[in-house]
């Protein structure tokens, strides 16, 4: 089961309070509510693929409106071949969608945005969120490369309502249209966990927590590695690079021809090549040694060894 699945079906777990259960509702059947006028009767039909969603908003139904629903399972056709769960109300569906601020009264004219009598306490302004990644969001899995949060709304004017709606908790909330409709989405790492958290999916946020600060101390691990490892090549290189600077002066005119500071200083690399200067500088027979004067001192070898070199050619 997929992460995204494991949270929506917690979420439909969650006891909401009764003001709550409207504001909840209302985001799902907006979202995944569609409508067929017959004659003499308004049908509304609300659908989803994930069974504990279904069962979710068929409670809600029967909780805030005392009907019972016509549930209808159908099975796609088409690529996975998963179950569709229909859940159909055939009497009140017109008093119905407009409680929940959908359609205005008396009118079949749909309500721009989000109703603000659905989200004037913070618990319903959270109800409703929850009920809109029920019916449309969708959560990256903690362990994937990138943090994703995405809820996807067919009308542009909901799905703006709903980025306000995230961002009045700084979450920091964009919209991007694609081809089926418009997607508020989170990229953030922290601010999903703050999201999962607003619509009460804490075993879920947990989960996320855990994971992201896995990653994060494997990532800093890493880069510690990373680090280190590029300091002792770049330590390396320069000892090989001083020692053979240190060979030919050797070779072309002796060590002991050397001024004393760099004569010690040679000696002292060539018998411990894979110390870096500031634990060369510890060596030296004189007395310690800056690690900037062991860099100066070798900074003269060099100079003399490349007029060695010069003189060669």
């Amino acid at each position: 089961m997929s992460f995204t699945s494991v949270t929506k079906k917690e979420l439909t777990q969650f006891e909401a309070e009764d003001c709550c259960r409207k504001a909840e509702l209302s985001a799902l059947v907006r979202m995944n509510g569609t409508v067929q006028l017959k004659p003499q009767r308004v049908i509304l039909d609300i659908t989803t693929e994930n069974p504990s969603t279904a069962r979710h908003v068929f409670s809600l139904l029967k909780h805030v409106y005392k009907v019972q629903p016509e549930v209808l399972v159908r099975r796609k056709v088409r690529l996975k071949k998963n179950h569709v769960y229909l859940i159909r109300i055939a009497t009140q569906a017109n008093e119905i969608l407009t409680d929940l601020g959908i359609f205005q009264p008396n009118t079949w004219k749909r309500v721009d945005g989000i109703d603000p009598r659905l989200v004037e306490k913070e618990c319903c302004t959270r109800a409703y969120l929850r009920g809109s990644f029920l019916a449309g969001g969708s959560v990256n899995n903690p362990d994937s490369a990138s943090y994703h949060l995405e809820i996807v709304s067919t009308y542009h004017d909901h799905s703006e309502a709903l980025c306000e709606l995230m961002n009045q908790y700084r979450l920091h909330a964009k919209i991007i249209e694609r081809k089926k409709g418009y997607v508020a989405y989170i990229k953030e790492g922290d601010k999903i966990g703050e999201f999962l958290n607003i619509i009460g999916a804490h075993p879920s946020l947990l989960h996320f927590e855990n994971v992201r600060i896995m990653k994060d101390m494997r990532n800093s691990v890493n880069r510690l590695v990373n680090c280190e490892t590029a300091n002792l090549n770049k330590t390396i290189q320069a000892a090989m690079r001083q020692i053979e600077n240190i060979q030919l002066i050797d070779q072309e005119i002796g060590l002991d021809q050397l001024p004393d500071r760099l004569r010690e200083v040679a000696e002292t690399r060539l018998q411990n090549p894979e110390l870096n200067l500031a634990e060369l500088g510890e060596l030296i027979p004189s007395g310690k040694v800056s690690k900037s004067a062991i860099n100066h001192r070798f900074r003269k070898i060099e100079e003399m060894a490349k007029k060695l070199r010069q003189s060669r050619s």
